[in-house]
Formats: C-alpha cells, structure tokens, sequence
C-alpha cells in the first residue's frame, strides 16, 4: 500500500505522509508558487519562520531556573535542567531547518535570508493560524509549541492562536498570473512547506531541473563546517525534497514516527510537568520573566521598557551579539571568494557566538531586573535586531573588516557592561567579554 502511495504522490516524504495519514489531500492547494520569484518570497517566508521558531525555544530555554538557590528541589532541578537541554535541542535543530532553507534559496538562484520583523510581531505578518509570541516555560507555553509543531490534520487547540483566527477571514490563494508577491493562507507550518514542493515539482516541470537548479555547488552548506550531519547540499530536485523531509520530519514527524519528532518530544516534556505541578502545585519551573524592550519601537506599539541600567545594557549586548551571529551566517551562505579555510571560520565563529556568549548571556538577562516600574520581574531577552544582517558587500576583504569591526565594538560594549555590574556577575560577563574578543580575532586572522 505504501509503495502504490509513493507512486501515485508527487514530491517528497512529506507528500506520502500526508497521503498515508489521509490528514489531507496532498494534490489539494495550499499556495500558488508561479515563478521564481514567489518561490524565493516563500521560502524568504519560511527562513523567517524557522527563525522566529527558534526565538521562541530559546526564549522559554533562558527563562527556566538553573540554580540551586531557586526555590526547587534536587529533583524539580533535575527536571528543569532535562527540559531546558530539550529545548535548546530543539532550538539547535530549528538553526538545521533554517539553514537548509538557505541551502534551498541559493540552489535556485536567490542570496540568503536572515532578516525578519521583531518581536511582538506586527499585525498580518503571517497567517492568523501561525502565532508568535515569546513565552516563558510553562503550560501554555509548550501547549503554543505543540500547536506551531502539530502534524497537519491533527486536531490540537492553541487558545491565543484559535482567538486570532475567529478574528481574521483566511487570506486568499494568488492567482496563476500573478507577477507580484503576496502573502497567502497557511495553517501550518508543515502546509507552507508542502506549496514550496508543489512549487518546486511544477516550476522544475516547466522549466527543467537544470534551468531551476542554477546556484553554484559552492554556495551550500553541508556537515563539514557545521554540527549537522543532516546538512546536506540541495543541487536537484531530489536533494530539495530531502531537505524538506528533514525539516517536516524532525517538526512534526513523519509516518507515525511524531514521538521523536518535536511535536512529540513537546508533548512529553508537557506529560512531565504536569505530574510535576499534580505532585507539587507551587512548583514554578521559570523565572518571572518580562517581554521587556530597551528602547520603545519605533512603530509606536507600547511595549515595557527595560529601566535598570545594568539589565539595559546586557539586554542590548545580547541582541547586538545576535546580530552579529546572523550577519556572519549570511556571509557564510552569500559569500563570493572565500576558501574552505575561510568558510570554516565564519562557521566556527558563528557556532562560538552561540554557544560562549548568547547562550550564558541569555541565561545571565533573565536574573537580571527589568527596573522599579516592574517589581519582582526580570528580563526576558527579546533577541531584537537593530540592523539589517544582509547589507555587506560581495567584495570579500570590505565585508570581512566590517564584522570584525562590529564584534570589537560588541567586545568594547560589553567592557562597558562592568561598569555597572554587581560582583555576582562579573565571572560571566568577563567570560563573555573575552569571548567576543577571541572570535574578533579569529575573523582578523582568517582574512
């Protein structure tokens, strides 16, 4: 039976679960991909996504206890410890997706995508279905994830996100002759991801595989210079649905294998936490942490601000530092005339980012008092980008002099920082420091 699907379903594995699962008709349509450029908007789309989505886990990830001094017990800090590396998995695979995403954009000729709208996100960004918000570890939290990473047809409530779609009529499908951009409906992420097969199918039949595939080979990411063994070139229509299937399947699963997917790795983290609460009501997993800004938006959307001086300025340090993360991958994945040597660093460099300083730094804003406005909170990091990430030249030694020069002024920053440090914090925040300057250095000498 599963042989007679594969053949009677187009595309990849996502297709044949679809069909198999008789959740949805894979030849029904989710979006209309006429040319090229829709293609390279959706996916833009969909880079977008798998960044939000990412936001999101670290968010929840940074926002849980960590210390013994916390009001747990040995066996409640077990737990959270267990959730929080579960989270920050996901997060890591969530990086996989996204770039696989910018593998599939430079296969068919487009430069990267790291951009996208800060959060809260501005009305209509995206569909009603799909709702974004930063959320610390909770119920409610991990029921939102489980919603973003549910299984198309499975019948899973999210509140927030139904409460949004009672409100807003489903956005209309583009024509066939449409020449402009527009987003269209899609009530999962999974569905965004089978229109961008369909779309691949049918532009590849038209065109031909040969005149859709033209990016270069050498423009791809692959395991060799990240942590990803997954991460695989996309050269063909072939490889395009097998990065597809990666990242469908490690969302939401494939063939009834959800449990190891995220949709069901969430579910149990769920399972957990309430027997935990059912054993001990007062168990709180999170910090009290707070959306909080640094500066008002410039959109006039009222948000709290963050008024410590201290939590003000690493608060900035955290999101200017993952700004820098994301230019440097986009140099990685538009670059023109780097060696392998070369493209090795930006790769080391970006990981080093994440793991030396975004991720203590992270964990360090949320102890940190968002101010006397509101008592008994403190900051949730809100990974706000000020820049654009995309603006570098292709001319290699001019981009290379530019993020060396903004991560010395991170560095510079964060020596700042200490001025108005409390003494608990300093080991960390010098840690940060020296590592910001380690990995400027290593960009100085890998130019």
């Amino acid at each position: 039976m599963a042989d007679t699907i594969a053949r009677a379903t187009p595309g990849g594995r996502l297709m044949h679960m679809l069909a198999s699962r008789a959740l949805s008709d894979p030849s029904a349509p989710a979006m209309v991909i006429q040319h090229r450029e829709a293609l390279v908007y959706t996916l833009g789309k969909a880079a977008q996504l798998e960044q939000l989505v990412m936001c999101q886990y670290l968010y929840a990830a940074f926002s849980m206890k960590e210390r013994d001094d916390e009001g747990l017990t040995s066996e409640q800090l077990d737990a959270v410890r267990r959730w929080r590396r579960e989270l920050i998995h996901i997060a890591e695979q969530e990086m996989l997706h996204l770039a696989l995403v910018q593998n599939l954009l430079s296969a068919v000729g487009a430069g990267s995508s790291f951009g996208r709208p800060n959060f809260p996100l501005p009305p209509y960004a995206y569909p009603a279905g799909i709702k974004m918000a930063l959320l610390p570890f909770s119920e409610p939290a991990l029921r939102h994830f489980i919603y973003l990473e549910r299984p198309e047809g499975m019948d899973v409530s999210d509140d927030e996100a139904f409460a949004a779609l009672e409100k807003a009529a489903p956005l209309p499908l583009a024509d066939d002759d449409e020449i402009g951009a527009r987003l269209q409906e899609f009530p999962t992420i999974g569905a965004l991801y089978r229109a961008v097969e369909v779309g691949l199918d049918q532009l590849a039949g038209r065109l031909g595989a040969d005149r859709l595939f033209i990016g270069p080979r050498a423009a791809q990411a692959t395991s060799a210079d990240f942590m990803f063994d997954e991460l695989r070139p996309v050269t063909d229509l072939a490889s395009a649905h097998a990065a597809i299937d990666v990242i469908v399947e490690q969302g939401e699963g494939a063939r009834g294998a959800w449990r190891s997917a995220h949709f069901g790795r969430l579910v149990a983290v769920l399972d957990e936490l309430d027997d935990a609460r059912d054993a001990d009501p007062s168990f709180e997993p999170a910090r009290p942490v707070l959306a909080a800004l640094v500066r008002e938006r410039e959109d006039g959307l009222a948000v709290p601000l963050i008024t410590d001086p201290f939590a003000n300025r690493c608060s900035d340090l955290l999101n200017a530092v993952y700004e820098v993360l994301l230019q440097v991958l986009s140099r990685y994945f538009a670059h023109t005339d780097e060696s392998a040597e070369q493209l090795s660093v930006l790769a080391n460099v970006a990981v080093g980012l994440m793991k030396s300083v975004i991720r203590p730094l992270g964990q360090l804003v949320t102890r940190l008092p968002v101010g006397p406005e509101h008592p008994g909170r403190t900051v949730g990091p809100s990974l706000e980008l000020f820049y654009d990430v995309d603006y570098l030249l292709p001319h290699r030694d001019a981009a290379w002099i530019v993020m060396e020069e903004r991560l010395r002024d991170v560095a510079d920053l964060a020596t700042r920082c200490k001025a108005s440090c409390s003494p608990i914090y300093m080991p960390t925040l010098n840690a940060i420091t020296n590592a910001l300057r380690y990995q400027a250095e290593q960009l100085a000498a890998g130019r």
